[in-house]
C-alpha cells in the first residue's frame, strides 16, 4: 500500500530482547508472557496515537534455548537445522505477542485483528557472509568437543575469549521479504502484522524460482529495515534498553544524539561510533531507511515509544537538517 494512500502513518516497530526477556531472567513461559504483555501495553498506545503498526523482534535467547535444548537431546530426538529452529522462535513469541496484544485492544475497545506471518528473508549465495561466519550461536563447548562437532558435522567454530569454543554462521545481508505481498495486503485490511521475527528465516532463491533454507543468522535491525521497506512504512521505530544512541560511549566525553541528519550520521559511522556487535546495527538500519525513501528513521526506549514517536525523546535520523 503506497504512502500517498494511507489515512494513517505505518510505522514498523521493531522490538528489542528486553521487550521479551529481562536481564538476569531465566526465560520461563511466565517470565517471558509477563514482558510482552507490558510491551503489548505500550504498542497499542501508539495506535491510540493513530498509527499502524506492522511489529518486529529479536529471538537470540529463545533460538539459544532451542539449539541448546537440541544438543541436550540430540541422543533422543534429531536436532534441527537452523532455519527450523528460527522459524520455531516465530511462532513462539508471535503467539505471545498476538495474545497479549490482542488481550489489550479488547481491553481498549479497539476492534483490529493480530497475526504472525511466518517470514521467510530472501539473501544472496553470493553473500561475502557465507565465507566468513561471524555470528556466534547455541552453547559453549571444550576444545576436544568442539574439533569433534567441527569434523562430524562441518560446523566452523571458534574459541570464545577463553570461555569456550562456540558455533559461529553467517550473517548475511537481507534482500527482500518472500511474504511481502501478503503482509501488504493484511495491512491494508487493517491487520496488525507481526513478522521478520529473529531477523527471518534466511532463504535462497534459486533459478527456478524454489525457495531453500540456510543455516545463517540475519541481523534482526537489518532485517527490520527491509520489513519497513518492502511495505513502505512511514516510520522505523527500533525499541531498545536505551533512550539515545551516544558517541564516545563509555566515555567522559558521551554525548546524546537526538536528531541527526543522513550526512552526519553518515560520518559518525565512518568515524567507528558504533560497535558492530551492538548500536551499529541498529544505526545502519535507520540510515538505511532514510535513504530508501522512509520519513523518520527512530531509535529509542521501550518505555518511552509513543513520545519519542511524538519527537519528545529518541535519537531520530532525517535527509537533512
Amino acid at each position: 500500500m503506497a504512502r500517498e494512500n494511507r489515512d494513517k502513518p505505518l510505522a514498523v516497530v521493531a522490538l528489542g530482547g528486553n521487550a521479551i526477556l529481562q536481564p538476569g531472567q531465566k526465560g520461563t513461559a511466565a517470565e517471558q508472557l509477563a514482558n510482552v504483555q507490558a510491551t503489548a501495553k505500550s504498542i497499542v498506545e501508539l495506535i491510540k496515537e493513530g498509527y499502524d503498526i506492522v511489529i518486529t523482534h529479536g529471538n537470540g535467547p529463545q533460538v539459544g534455548a532451542i539449539l541448546l535444548q537440541n544438543e541436550e537431546a540430540a541422543s533422543v530426538v534429531p536436532p534441527m537445522p537452523m532455519d527450523i529452529c528460527g522459524a520455531e522462535t516465530q511462532g513462539q513469541i508471535g503467539y505471545m505477542i498476538q495474545q497479549s496484544l490482542g488481550n489489550e485492544l479488547v481491553k481498549a475497545g479497539i476492534k483490529r485483528d493480530v497475526v504472525t506471518v511466518v517470514t521467510q528473508v530472501v539473501v544472496s549465495e553470493e553473500d561475502p557472509a557465507f565465507a566468513n561466519p561471524t555470528k556466534p550461536v547455541g552453547p559453549f563447548y571444550g576444545e576436544g568437543e568442539a574439533k569433534k562437532l567441527m569434523a562430524e558435522r562441518g560446523w566452523v567454530m571458534k574459541e570464545d575469549a577463553g570461555r569456550g569454543w562456540r558455533r559461529v554462521v553467517p550473517s548475511p545481508n537481507p534482500l527482500k521479504i518472500k511474504e511481502k505481498n501478503t503482509i501488504v495486503e493484511l495491512v491494508k485490511n487493517g491487520t496488525i502484522v507481526i513478522a521478520s521475527g529473529g531477523g527471518g528465516i534466511p532463504v535462497l532463491e534459486k533459478e527456478s524460482g524454489e525457495t531453500v533454507g540456510v543455516e545463517a543468522v540475519i541481523d534482526k535491525d537489518l532485517a527490520g529495515e527491509c520489513l519497513a521497506r518492502d511495505v513502505e512504512a512511514d516510520i522505523l521505530l527500533i525499541l531498545t534498553d536505551v533512550n539515545y544512541v551516544a558517541l564516545n560511549y563509555g566515555t567522559p566525553e558521551q554525548k546524546s544524539l537526538t536528531r541527526v541528519t543522513l550526512e552526519t550520521m553518515r560520518r559518525y559511522q565512518k568515524e567507528g561510533h558504533f560497535k558492530a556487535g551492538s548500536m551499529g546495527p541498529k544505526v545502519e538500519a535507520l540510515v538505511r531507511f532514510v535513504e530508501n525513501g522512509g520519513e523518520r528513521a527512530i531509535i529509542a526506549s521501550l518505555a518511552s515509544a509513543p513520545a519519542a514517536l511524538r519527537g519528545e525523546t529518541g535519537t531520530e535520523v532525517v535527509k537533512a537538517g
